[in-house]
């Protein structure tokens, strides 16, 4: 069964490179793929309307209640499975799937999430400080108002590159208790001595910093690569879309590994290289970005990479999750 990709009962976001992203898929009527990052569901919609059967996961608890009307609509050929990516391949092979013909990863923050104000995960409207992708554990407002200074600067030094770090922790703990998204996109303002007419808001990159710290993104996508890389035939392709350079420096390191482009020295000979394990991945053509005609529809698109890589024949790594 296929599902038009237009219609009324269309996603409400269409993700960055779509096209590109099912295009690379190559997608041949029944097979089954994985989407990753259900969201809204454009690349799951897309890969139903290519004749695929999809697994389609998601740890936001929104997003599987949301997606159930195109469950329906895709009658069987769509599954939406409420766990971490970072899962799929022990969650496929609990519903009797060995090996799939493609996954695709849309990595980061959903539109979903970010234009709800209630989630916390954007200051373009006061909310909760909330941040939390599966609206369980702790919220952004219980890790501020109880890490240390130090623990909070390091994170927003590391996972938001931002080189005032100290300054904001500094000025996140003098503030504290801190219940909303509003008064710490303030105080990360005050903290930077930001002026309106600034190109940038510098607290873009402090909620960056710790909404990766919350849902443990890195260590997500580190994880997500390595199931995908066991859920993968010989011969299905790995798509990848990154938002920032943290992310897209992980994907672009495990492929350069997977694919044996990574330089092997010896413990014994230094400077010699020595051969490592078979390539699990061969990589599929250059980093794709978008164009002008999406960047001018979606501007939020600026900053996306996509990466794409078919899988070999050669057993995963051992090490792999």
């Amino acid at each position: 069964m296929t599902v038009s990709a237009t219609g009324p009962s269309a996603a409400p976001h269409v993700p960055v490179l779509l096209d590109e992203v099912i295009d690379a898929l190559a997608i041949a009527p029944g097979e089954t793929h994985v989407d990753g990052t259900f969201g809204a569901g454009g690349y799951s919609r897309a890969m139903l309307a290519r004749g695929a059967h999809v697994f389609a996961f998601d740890r936001d608890p929104d997003a599987i209640r949301d997606g159930a009307a195109l469950v329906a609509e895709s009658e069987g050929a769509l599954i939406l499975v409420p766990e971490r990516f970072s899962r799929m391949a022990d969650a496929l092979a609990e519903r009797g799937i060995s090996a799939v013909d493609g996954v695709t990863l849309d990595i980061g923050v959903s539109s979903m999430q970010f234009d709800r104000a209630e989630r916390g995960f954007s200051f373009q409207a006061d909310g909760p400080l909330d941040m939390r992708m599966e609206q369980s554990g702790q919220s952004a407002a219980d890790f501020l108002n109880t890490a240390d200074e130090t623990e909070i600067a390091d994170i927003i030094y590391t996972l938001g590159e931002e080189p005032k770090s100290r300054r904001i922790a500094r000025a996140i703990v003098a503030a504290r208790p801190i219940t909303r998204t509003g008064e710490l996109a303030q105080i990360v303002r005050r903290a930077t001595g930001y002026k309106p007419h600034d190109k940038k808001d510098p607290a873009t990159r402090t909620f960056q910093a710790i909404r990766i710290h919350l849902n443990r993104e890195l260590g997500e996508l580190e994880d997500g690569l390595a199931a995908a890389e066991r859920a993968l035939k010989p011969g299905g392709r790995l798509a990848v879309v990154t938002f920032h350079s943290l992310e897209d420096r992980i994907v672009k390191r495990f492929l350069r590994d997977r694919s044996g482009a990574a330089p092997q020295g010896s413990r014994h000979l230094p400077g010699m290289p020595v051969k490592g394990p078979e390539p699990s991945f061969e990589a599929v053509g250059k980093a794709v970005r978008p164009g002008e005609a999406e960047l001018a529809r979606n501007p939020r698109a600026r900053s996306a990479t996509l990466r794409v890589a078919r899988r070999t024949a050669a057993p995963a790594r051992e090490d792999a999750a």
